[in-house]
């Protein structure tokens, strides 16, 4: 989340964890959401420049790579419990 900011990016995440929680009917609190989100942006977007070699720009490419890689992290701690 490049030029996003410390706020931006806070923002994004939180919104795109909800709307992971929500794709996924999960149920976290704002806290996780945050983290989800987040988390989840940081490591699709490391693994978009990997197989790309680049991500997806503006606001809205964020919030899209951001809920892919929350609803990921969603699933991978759903595979690990059952585990």
């Amino acid at each position: 989340m490049a030029g996003m900011g410390w706020i931006g990016s806070i923002i994004i995440g939180a919104l795109a964890g909800w709307i992971a929680s929500k794709v996924m009917e999960a149920r976290h609190g704002l806290l996780l959401n945050i983290v989800l989100g987040v988390v989840g942006a940081v490591l699709a977007n490391a693994v978009f420049v990997a197989l790309l070699g680049s991500t997806l720009g503006g606001v809205i490419g964020q919030l899209v790579v951001a809920v892919i890689g929350a609803c990921v992290l969603i699933a991978a701690a759903r595979l690990l419990r059952r585990a």
